[in-house]
């Protein structure tokens, strides 16, 4: 009898840890919002939004994958608002920040590092934020959930070649379905540089060699380089290669961008412990690509190897995704 009571509190015990981990959701997401630029407002209404959206974006389902939670995906949402239009209607600035865990490291790699000044949005103070991927939504409801798309696939992205099309496919019907509002940022006529374009680009097979790069970058490269630190860091190198075509068929596209705001300063500490004629393969190929961040990419050449090689900073052996 003794046995059979373990035996069933066992089973309650596993069935409250085995529900947790379903329940758990995809974001381990930070939300801030800034209001500091608007005066003589009631500064509450932005304390609710920031929570709300909090609620919002790490309690909804996203997907119908399993999460444990330590596979959260790791990211940021800052919002500032500059201006009141009405006393609810604002505009201001989204930031997106994502990050990646390295295997078996403590290291986290930067996915996304993006700033998206069209944010223009109506709220009202506890209206519910609930998203309908079939019906309408508000401005500020597509927008959170357009971009928390991309952060997922995009992580997806550097889990296996083309793992993000899914979610890139919700954020494109987003984009479809936003053609006819009134706030900036969904339409293609409107800048080379917005919604609209990114999930263009990432839907686009010219870019596919962006998307190669992410996996090959962070798969092949990053997650090897912890006990392998030339064989890692040298598919990083030829991974560059993937954006040097895309490149010439297609200069100055939005993903090459976003790719770069993420990966610049990473790319830097990577090859910085470099050997030289790796180093000086990079340089040519990163300023040839990226012209407008050049001079940090001569820094690389500048900095001195050792010998091992070099780790990009990667401390201790941790469990990672």
């Amino acid at each position: 009898m003794k046995n059979m009571k373990i035996y069933k509190f066992t089973l309650i015990i596993l069935s409250l840890v085995l529900g947790f981990s379903v329940q758990a959701q995809e974001l381990d997401c930070k939300i801030q919002v800034q209001s500091n630029q608007i005066q003589g407002t009631n500064k509450q209404i932005f304390r609710t939004l920031q929570s709300e959206l909090y609620e919002f974006v790490n309690n909804k389902k996203w997907t119908n994958h399993v999460f444990s939670p330590e596979e959260k995906i790791d990211c940021n949402i800052m919002i500032t608002l500059t201006d009141e239009l009405s006393v609810d209607e604002f505009k201001g600035k989204i930031q997106i920040q994502s990050n990646r865990p390295v295997y078996n490291s403590s290291y986290n790699s930067t996915v996304i590092n993006y700033v998206d000044n069209d944010f223009h949005i109506r709220y009202v103070e506890f209206e519910p934020l609930e998203f309908n991927e079939t019906g309408s939504n508000s401005n500020l409801v597509n927008v959170i959930a357009y971009w928390v798309y991309i952060i997922i696939g995009m992580d997806y992205e550097t889990m296996g070649f083309e793992g993000g099309t899914e979610f890139f496919e919700k954020a494109e019907a987003i984009v479809n379905k936003s053609q006819n509002a009134q706030e900036k940022g969904w339409k293609a006529f409107e800048s080379l540089r917005n919604r609209y374009w990114l999930v263009e680009n990432l839907m686009n097979d010219r870019y596919q060699g962006v998307r190669q790069c992410m996996y090959n970058y962070h798969r092949l490269g990053l997650d090897v380089m912890v006990q392998k630190t030339n064989e890692g860091r040298s598919t990083i190198a030829e991974s560059l290669r993937l954006l040097q075509q895309v490149h010439r068929d297609k200069p100055g596209s939005f993903l090459m961008q976003l790719f770069f705001d993420a990966k610049g300063d990473e790319l830097v500490k990577i090859f910085s412990e470099s050997f030289p004629d790796e180093k000086n393969r990079v340089v040519q190929i990163l300023t040839e690509i990226d012209p407008s961040n050049s001079s940090k990419y001569t820094k690389i050449r500048e900095a001195s190897s050792s010998s091992s090689g070099g780790s990009i900073g990667m401390p201790g052996q941790t469990t990672g995704r």
